[in-house]
């Protein structure tokens, strides 16, 4: 009996050793769980090459800090553009809506990946909403325009979720194989001259593009964009499985610093709610071969895509402008007036001095 207590009483001595082996277990647990999942991430996953940081100067998370109308602010609402706990909504479930929101610092990454969270929801049935949202990197800020929400003609990078096709009411249906699935999100680049043909739903311009059910689902929805060494690949993720699938992908596309990140949208007859989630961006490192990137790097004062003929624009050699030529022209006429009175003047002084001489 006195040899089972006293058991028992050992027993009771490793009861703290077992609690704190319990802790330390549960610990790295944890910790292997937070490893594994940040790790299955789209962005490291894919491309074992690339290392992330985020930019939080150029990003827009929860709860929207520094987005607003005051001085400090890093971040502009434009038309009917609304900030919420949860989210910002471009524009509501009503008619003729535009709605944005525009960083105000200019983007100066080499590589970088952009993720946007965003959710489009409403009461039409389908292919009776409208009209969609896009994501920008232009050149230009803080324009209305009838591009979802912004100008037309741009310069600099978009990606379009559009929600209403167009060009299947018109003339598409007489086209075997033309028909496309909406919502349809896809890629375009600007130049300045370029021109987004709405009623054909930009397919003249398109660079790329994928079906994704973004409308009414029960996710969120995810759109993930990377640029690296000149390389632009979008994904997109509806199904909230966290697996983004490849959307395009475009070679050769070379985009200048210094333009602004944005969201827009915009509504007409047809309506939805539009609404921005989040915006990160992230600064990627990329591991290149010795020798690679170490010659200069080209300048680039023009978006454009490599051995693509509507990218081609031809710039003026430096000389006078429009305005110049006209004003040195009127310029010139006045000069050539002045010296005509000035001879005449010249030419009657003679004359008249030439008489005096017979006198």
């Amino acid at each position: 009996m006195v040899a089972s207590v006293s058991f028992m009483n050992r027993l009771r001595s490793f009861q703290p050793l077992n609690n704190m082996l319990s802790i330390g277990i549960l610990r790295k647990c944890t910790y292997l769980f937070i490893t594994v999942c940040v790790v299955s991430g789209p962005s490291l996953a894919d491309d074992p090459e690339l290392e992330e940081f985020m930019k939080r100067e150029y990003s827009l998370v929860k709860p929207y800090r520094g987005l607003g109308f005051s001085s400090s602010s890093q971040w502009d609402l434009m038309g009917t553009a609304v900030i919420t706990p949860d989210y910002i909504r471009l524009t509501p479930d009503s008619q003729s809506r535009q709605g944005a929101v525009w960083s105000r610092i200019p983007f100066h990454l080499s590589d970088w990946e952009l993720k946007a969270q965003f959710k489009i929801h409403g009461q039409g049935k389908k292919n009776f909403n409208g009209d969609g949202l896009a994501i920008w990197l232009t050149k230009d800020r803080m324009l209305n325009g009838p591009v979802f929400g912004s100008i037309n003609k741009f310069t600099g990078l978009a990606i379009f979720v559009d929600t209403y096709p167009n060009a299947e009411k018109q003339h598409d249906k007489l086209q075997i194989g033309a028909q496309r699935s909406f919502p349809y999100i896809s890629v375009m680049l600007g130049n300045g001259t370029l021109e987004y043909d709405h009623d054909k739903d930009g397919r003249s311009t398109e660079l790329g593009g994928c079906t994704a059910m973004v409308r009414n689902s029960v996710h969120d929805s995810f759109l993930l964009l990377r640029y690296t060494n000149n390389q632009l690949t979008l994904m997109i993720d509806v199904d909230g499985k966290n697996a983004y699938k490849d959307c395009a992908s475009i070679s050769g596309l070379r985009m200048p610093q210094g333009y602004y990140l944005g969201a827009s949208s915009a509504t007409g007859d047809l309506t939805d709610n539009h609404d921005l989630i989040s915006l990160k961006v992230f600064q990627l490192t990329v591991e290149r071969d010795e020798g690679e990137g170490q010659e200069e790097e080209e300048e680039v004062l023009l978006p454009r895509v490599d051995n693509m003929e509507q990218f081609h624009v031809d710039v003026p050699p430096e000389g006078m402008g429009t305005v110049q030529i006209i004003i040195t022209a009127i310029f010139s006429v006045m000069g050539l007036g002045v010296l005509g009175v000035v001879g005449f003047i010249v030419y009657g002084r003679w004359k008249e001095n030439k008489r005096k001489r017979f006198y």
